[in-house]
């Protein structure tokens, strides 16, 4: 690396959905949600430099097995957006991904780190680009990647591509429990009862933690019941989280990660190694929810 060349650190934050409603499916076979989801202190994180030639390499807990070309998202990531900007304003760059987070887990991995690659290779190269076309280009990607660039506590519909901000929400204490075993999304949407549910109740109009717990009792995630038949694990992790006095668990996305909510971070930290004691074996994490204060969406 020469002198002066800055290393990037992106975060690439957990996508946890605290609610998620399946109200219908498009022509193209694509399901409509209504989710409720929030983005963790604790998550990937990406390493963004310029090089002499593109480099890609993955470390970490759950490296293994991970694609090294563009069948992994961030290699995708950093390819469409070149052929977006024209190679001219886009020279080669060294990306080095921390992989924190367990493979098709129900908290947006590949897509929080596809998300943030696009966000930091946006910056490093200086590309006068806009969140619109961002979003655009992520969408090619994924549906979760509109959702994975705000990073933000917001509301998603559509196929998770309309996505709306919230002007405030506050942190969560938050344990985040895998049983180490993977889910496929389009096996827990195939075994779906049902697909035109209810859209999700309106928010309440002051959110503290007590406010959010309260509203989410009268919601659900519509794809935890198919995970759990597919996966009975996922009913472990449940457990686990209720027997370490959650206040709400569930489960998050297509699964197998579930969390718990903790009124305080501490409660969340004990709780999370009793879980751990118990379950070694397990992904267990404590960490807290993003928040945003009034006027920051």
């Amino acid at each position: 690396m020469e002198p002066g060349t800055e290393v990037r650190t992106w975060l690439a934050p957990a996508k946890i959905n605290l609610a998620l409603h399946v109200i219908g499916q498009r022509d193209d076979g694509y399901h409509l949600i209504d989710s409720l989801a929030v983005f963790t202190r604790f998550g990937d994180r990406l390493e963004i430099e310029p090089a002499e030639h593109d480099e890609f390499s993955v470390s970490g807990r759950y490296a293994a097995g991970l694609p090294l070309d563009d069948g992994n998202l961030v290699v995708k990531a950093r390819d469409v957006l070149r052929r977006e900007a024209g190679a001219q304003r886009t020279p080669p760059v060294a990306i080095r991904l921390e992989k924190n987070l367990p493979v098709a887990s129900g908290v947006g991995g590949g897509s929080s780190d596809a998300a943030a690659a696009l966000n930091g290779l946006a910056r490093l190269w200086k590309l006068d680009i806009d969140d619109t076309s961002l979003a655009r280009i992520g969408l090619s990607l994924g549906a979760d990647l509109p959702m994975c660039l705000k990073s933000k506590p917001l509301v998603a519909r559509g196929i998770g591509d309309e996505v709306s901000p919230l002007s405030a929400f506050p942190a969560l204490g938050l344990v985040l429990v895998n049983p180490g075993v993977a889910v496929s999304t389009p096996d827990v949407f195939k075994a779906l009862s049902r697909r035109d549910n209810e859209a999700l109740p309106p928010l309440p109009r002051r959110l503290d933690f007590h406010a959010v717990r309260n509203w989410l009792e009268t919601t659900r995630n519509d794809l935890e019941g198919a995970a759990q038949a597919i996966q009975p694990a996922v009913g472990e992790a449940l457990k686990a989280l209720k027997r370490a006095d959650a206040a709400f668990a569930r489960m998050s996305g297509s699964g197998a990660t579930c969390f718990g909510l903790f009124e305080t971070g501490n409660v969340a930290k004990r709780a999370a190694i009793e879980i751990r004691a118990r379950h070694p074996d397990w992904f267990v994490a404590a960490t807290r929810s993003m928040e945003v204060t009034d006027g920051e969406a």
